[in-house]
């Protein structure tokens, strides 16, 4: 694991990144991802001494680069004085084991990184747990006799058998332990679930985006909360929730982990309860930095996660964050490119009114006018439609109450099917 940026007096450790760039995979490209691997480098606390680009049609298969290439590199390791190495793609267990034999030093690829910094960033229960489980999955498949570290065994020295068993062990102490966690993540699960449920008659907001996009920015500039954000890869992991009071609706606005391209797959599976919060939402909140190089990849990304996870939803609005960082030709060119988006900074209060408008009007689309003549003795009713819908007006008749307003089209069924024995009813 890469030290603990939290204490200062321990010395940074110096990292060389390396990538590959061919035909699927332009060298501009791939000159972006190793500045992307540069700036999780640093917020994993690792300074970056060199970056190195290997033309290759595809990893190779035994050390990523090629064994010529991985020579050239230890001499580049000792040159530079670096003691951590990070590949900018997944490794197998047989390249990480060839590629730490030459060079001697200690050999990290992206999942493993992200992984280290979530482990850092992690501070509920939850995000530990999940975390955890998500290292643990990552490092099975990759137990190698120079990682054994999880156990300890007394036997013959330098003899294979004891190594072997060794392993064994380790795999048997992390399957132990992965299902563990996984129980103790269901049981944080449905937790969730029901914490959830108190909140099911307000019109849930997500927001979503690459890492480092302004989400939690944009939910303190919204909510006037003091939710942490920082310009860090990975700030925010776990659900953060803020009630926003609007004009003619209240919504709750929740900000969760940022996407990135080869996030984890692993750490995907072990986030899908923290994004339950996205998985829920009525609408959702696409935002996108922008001045970032690679929009329409990072959109991509996001997209494609979401689809990964099942989170396929009709009501999402794309919204540019930081236009404050841009030129006006820039911004002139974005605002073509994509005519049905919002733009704003939320650092500078730019555009946020205009934001809670049209979310309004978004919300708005789902909402129906109700006019209902309710028995009184039926008061459930009345104070079903205070708790869900908007009430414009109220009056009593006698043994009825006459009420207006506004509902969503599905607590409207819901409704429905809640007086359908209720006689007489005056719908008018």
């Amino acid at each position: 694991m890469l030290e603990d940026i939290r204490k200062p007096s321990l010395k940074k450790e110096r990292a060389v990144l390396v990538g590959i760039f061919g035909p699927d995979t332009p060298r501009w490209l791939a000159e972006e991802y190793l500045d992307e691997l540069m700036l999780l480098a640093d917020t994993a606390g690792a300074d970056t001494a060199t970056k190195v680009l290997q033309n290759r049609p595809h990893p190779d298969p035994i050390t990523y680069i090629g064994k010529g290439k991985l020579h050239e590199l230890k001499q580049l390791v000792s040159d530079k004085d670096a003691d951590l190495l990070i590949f900018d793609d997944e490794l197998s267990a047989t390249q990480i084991r060839n590629i730490e034999k030459i060079t001697k030093v200690k050999v990290l690829d992206r999942s493993g990184l992200i992984l280290d910094i979530f482990a850092f960033r992690a501070k509920t229960a939850a995000a530990k747990t999940q975390v955890e489980l998500a290292q643990l999955q990552y490092l099975l498949p990759r137990l190698t006799r120079f990682w054994t570290h999880l156990s300890r065994q007394k036997g013959g020295i330098g003899t294979k058998g004891p190594g072997e068993t060794q392993i064994e062990t380790d795999r048997r102490l992390i399957g132990k332990r992965i299902s563990t966690l996984k129980e103790k993540l269901e049981k944080l699960d449905k937790q969730r679930t029901t914490q959830r449920k108190g909140r099911e008659n307000l019109t849930r907001v997500s927001l979503v985006g690459y890492t480092n996009a302004g989400k939690s920015t944009l939910m303190n500039a919204l909510t006037e909360s003091e939710v942490l954000a920082e310009d860090r890869l990975f700030a925010t992991l776990d659900s953060t929730v803020r009630r926003l009071e609007m004009e003619n609706h209240e919504i709750l606005l929740s900000d969760t982990v940022g996407f990135i391209r080869k996030l984890p797959h692993g750490l995907i599976e072990s986030f899908k309860s923290t994004l339950d919060e996205v998985r829920d939402a009525d609408v959702l909140l696409h935002i996108v930095d922008s001045g970032s190089k690679l929009i329409e990849d990072y959109i991509e990304v996001v997209e494609t996660t979401l689809e990964d996870l099942g989170i396929i939803k009709s009501r999402k609005l794309l919204v540019f964050n930081k236009i404050d960082s841009i030129d006006p030709e820039t911004l002139i060119s974005l605002k073509r490119e994509y005519p049905g988006a919002l733009f704003v900074s939320a650092i500078r209060g730019i555009g946020l009114e205009k934001l809670q408008e049209h979310l309004g009007k978004i919300i708005e689309e789902e909402y129906v006018d109700f006019n209902y003549r309710i028995p009184m003795s039926h008061y459930k009713a009345v104070a079903y439609l205070h708790e869900v819908g908007i009430v414009d007006k109220e009056h009593y008749d006698g043994n009825y109450v006459s009420i207006e307003g506004s509902l969503t089209k599905e607590d409207r069924a819901k409704f429905k099917s809640m007086l359908a024995d209720i006689k007489p009813l005056i719908n008018v």
